[in-house]
């Protein structure tokens, strides 16, 4: 590969949601598991850092969605610190992004319709799990589940009010491509005054 080769930028300089939403789709044609997932970094008001993987569950100009027990680590972090991180990685195309910005807790009827479009199964582990909270035994979650499964036998699992979503709205997408000789190629994008973006590119 020559000099020129080398120098051309691969990572077009357009609208970072609608490029996020091509590689978004190429990841769901390549990824053996799990395209959706995404590292979330979160921090307490002091600025102790914690990151987990969560899944996406909706993206689009307003911001990138996520589910979760809002009593968890997470959630507790995210309540004190409405700030978080999200890095996607896909190994087999060599690709990640990273999205900046604070969040959101999205309203009650779009809680509830992610809620009521997941296996009944994930419902009643999502009622019945304390999550981060300790736990002594397997069997006592098991057990919970059982207790939940029998409350809710012959009626719809109700979302817990603490189970909810969380917006990120970006202050910054920062786009990262594999390049040949470790040459790599970034591209942050920020929004501008005018609703637009602007975007420049960083050495790897």
């Amino acid at each position: 590969m020559n000099d020129a080769e080398i120098a051309a930028e691969s990572i077009p300089r357009s609208d970072p949601i609608a490029l996020f939403d091509q590689w978004y789709e190429e990841a769901r044609q390549t990824e053996p598991n799990d395209f959706n997932a995404m590292a979330l970094a979160t921090a307490t008001p002091d600025g102790q850092p914690s990151v987990r993987m969560v899944l996406l569950k909706g993206h689009g100009p307003d911001g990138f969605v996520f589910y979760t027990n809002a009593h968890s680590r997470k959630g507790s972090e995210l309540l004190a610190n409405p700030n978080a991180a999200l890095l996607f990685h896909w190994k087999t195309l060599r690709r990640q992004i990273r999205i900046e910005g604070p969040l959101s807790e999205v309203d009650a009827e779009t809680a509830d319709a992610y809620f009521h479009s997941r296996s009944r199964d994930s419902q009643l582990g999502a009622v019945a799990s304390d999550q981060s909270a300790r736990l002594d035994s397997r069997q006592e979650f098991v057990e919970r589940y059982h207790e939940v499964e029998r409350r809710f036998a012959d009626s719809e699992v109700k979302r817990p009010a603490h189970w909810t979503g969380f917006r990120v709205k970006p202050v910054s997408i920062e786009f990262w491509v594999d390049r040949p000789g470790r040459l790599h190629e970034r591209r942050v994008f920020k929004p501008d005054r005018a609703g637009g973006w602007n975007s420049i590119l960083l050495y790897p």
